[in-house]
C-alpha cells in the first residue's frame, strides 16, 4: 500500500489534494460568515435547491455544476428578495425554495431520456473526482472571497454582528447581503464535489464550531476555520482511501471527531 506522500504522484490525488485546499478556504471563511450571522438555515436552503439546476442540466445535456449555479445564485436571491422585499417570513422563504429545487431536481431526472444518471458524486460527494476545470473554478471562488472580505472585512464585520448598526453607519447593507448571500451560494455548489449536497453544510458550520471554542474574534474565526477545514479534509480523504469509503462521508466524520475530541479536552482542561 503506498503511503499518502507516494499518492501525490497520481494525478487524480492531486486533483483531491488541491481541492480540499480551496474548499477548506472558501468554506472557512463564508462558513464563519454564515455561523456569525446566524443563517445556517439559508445556506442549507440554497444547497438543496441547487438540485434543481442539477437535475435540469441532466435533461437538457449541459454541464450539471453549471446547472447548479444558476439554480443556487437565483434561488439564494429569491430568498433574499423574499425575505426583504416581499416581506414572507424568513424561514418560509427558505422552506419554499428548498423544496421547489429538491422537486423540480427530482422531475428532471426522472423526465432524461435513456437512462437514470448518476447522482451519488452529487449528493454525497467524491473528492477524487473532481476535474481540473473544476479545480479552476473552485481557484477563481477562494480568490474573489478572500479579495472581497479583505477589501470589505469591517462592513462585513458589522453587518455580520450588528446589521441595524451598519444601517445607521450609512453602509450599503442591502447590497452587502445579495453580494455575500451570492457568494454562499457559489460556495455551496463549486464545492459540491467534495462532499455533497447532504454533506456540503456540515463543512459551512463544523470546523467553525471547533474554531469557536479557541476564540470569539471574528477575524481569528475565520482562519482557524480554514485551518480545521484543511485539517479535516485532508485527514479525511486519507482515512478514505486507506479504508475504501466514501472521501464525503470520511471528511464530516474526522470533523466531527475533531470537534470531540477538541471540545472533550476543553472540558478536562478547565
Amino acid at each position: 500500500m503506498n503511503s499518502p506522500i507516494e499518492l501525490l504522484q497520481y494525478d487524480f490525488f492531486v486533483k483531491a489534494f488541491l481541492s480540499a485546499i480551496f474548499a477548506s478556504i472558501s468554506c472557512g471563511i463564508i462558513g464563519g460568515y454564515v455561523v456569525a450571522k446566524r443563517i445556517v438555515f439559508i445556506s442549507g436552503g440554497i444547497t438543496h435547491a441547487s438540485f434543481g439546476g442539477i437535475g435540469l442540466a441532466f435533461f437538457l445535456g449541459f454541464n450539471p455544476l453549471l446547472g447548479a449555479v444558476l439554480f443556487a445564485i437565483f434561488s439564494a436571491l429569491g430568498i433574499q428578495f423574499f425575505t426583504k422585499v416581499a416581506e414572507i417570513r424568513e424561514d418560509s422563504s427558505i422552506a419554499i425554495w428548498w423544496s421547489l429545487g429538491m422537486a423540480l431536481g427530482i422531475i428532471f431526472v426522472f423526465l432524461t431520456p435513456g437512462y437514470t444518471p448518476n447522482l451519488m458524486s452529487y449528493l454525497f460527494g467524491n473528492i477524487l473526482t473532481v476535474t481540473k476545470s473544476e479545480l479552476w473554478w473552485m481557484f477563481f471562488l477562494v480568490t474573489i472571497v478572500l479579495a472581497v472580505f479583505l477589501i470589505f472585512f469591517k462592513p462585513i464585520l458589522y453587518i455580520a454582528f450588528d446589521e441595524e448598526f451598519a444601517r445607521t453607519a450609512g453602509l450599503p447593507v442591502t447590497l452587502f447581503n445579495y453580494i455575500i448571500i451570492t457568494l454562499i451560494a457559489l460556495t455551496v455548489v463549486l464545492n459540491i464535489r467534495v462532499v455533497g449536497i447532504i454533506l456540503i453544510l456540515s463543512l459551512l458550520t463544523i470546523p467553525q464550531a471547533t474554531a469557536n471554542l479557541f476564540t470569539s474574534d471574528f477575524k481569528k474565526l475565520l482562519l482557524l476555520s480554514t485551518v480545521f477545514a484543511f485539517v479535516g479534509s485532508v485527514s479525511g480523504l486519507i482515512i478514505s482511501w486507506m479504508l475504501d469509503i466514501p472521501s464525503g462521508a470520511a471528511i464530516i466524520f474526522t470533523l466531527v471527531v475533531v470537534f470531540g475530541v477538541l471540545k472533550l479536552v476543553k472540558q478536562f482542561v478547565r
